[in-house]
């Protein structure tokens, strides 16, 4: 195994290990105090969106179109949106993982959403690891900074995973292993990523994993990163996180 194939499943272990951040967190956060949240979502939202349309789109297109000429920018869109599609079949067939204030009144089902929502953030988990596995694999600084937006929005999903578990059964223990279950998932799928690759891990590879995980990306800060921020009750705040997010990528790519 490769330097820059162990850095990858490490950067992806450490993205994922953040919902056990969270699950810590739920026993010491007030439920009605997530504006820190509210703002960190954003901020991933931010992070996620412009690497992917300022860094890896134009990667997969430089990569493809270096292959397939004008042939390989078309290629770059349809997978992009074949990533937005993957990701909408994933929402589509999976359980909603939102934790809304009715059902943590209701303690009767407190257990069931926080089960719920740990197994449907763990396929929503699997191709941000392998998100994260190929980023490192082409560039190691943009792989530190996806493996950190995906770590920001991890550490409330783990609190999503954790609070109403821990709240229906008082077993810290319980809440900690569902959240952590949750993030395992994006190690898995950058294990996963490197055994089905590592025999097509060249300039073809790279252009269709970069596009068509843009599209998942793109698809999850919109569908899933803004909604659930904005569900938090603090949209001024939602919109400092996604400029914040937006700069600091922006610097980062312009400095490394």
């Amino acid at each position: 195994m490769t330097a820059s194939v162990t850095a990858a499943l490490l950067l992806s272990f450490l993205a994922g290990a953040a919902t056990s951040v969270g699950g810590l967190l739920a026993f010491v956060i007030k439920k009605d105090n997530f504006a820190a949240l509210s703002v960190g979502l954003g901020f991933s939202a931010g992070v996620m969106l412009y690497v992917s349309f300022m860094k890896m789109i134009p990667q997969a297109q430089e990569s493809l179109g270096a292959l397939y000429g004008a042939s390989g920018e078309w290629l770059t869109v349809g997978i992009f949106f074949g990533g937005v599609a993957l990701a909408w079949l994933i929402d589509r067939f999976m359980p909603t993982h939102h934790v809304h204030a009715d059902a943590l009144e209701q303690q009767n089902k407190l257990k069931h959403v926080g089960l719920f929502t740990a197994l449907a953030l763990a396929v929503h988990n699997f191709p941000e690891g392998l998100a994260t596995f190929m980023a490192s694999m082409e560039d190691i600084t943009l792989g530190i900074s996806i493996a950190l937006a995906v770590a920001v929005h991890n550490i409330p999903e783990g609190i999503a995973v954790a609070l109403p578990v821990y709240h229906a059964t008082g077993s810290k223990q319980k809440a900690f292993w569902y959240s952590t279950f949750s993030g395992l998932a994006e190690p898995t799928g950058a294990i996963a990523g490197f055994l089905l690759l590592r025999s097509v891990l060249h300039e073809a590879a790279f252009g269709v994993m970069f596009a068509l995980v843009a599209g998942i990306m793109v698809y999850i800060s919109l569908d899933e990163l803004l909604p659930t921020a904005h569900e938090y009750g603090h949209g001024h705040a939602v919109i400092g996180g996604v400029i914040g997010g937006m700069m600091l990528m922006a610097v980062t790519l312009l400095v490394f």
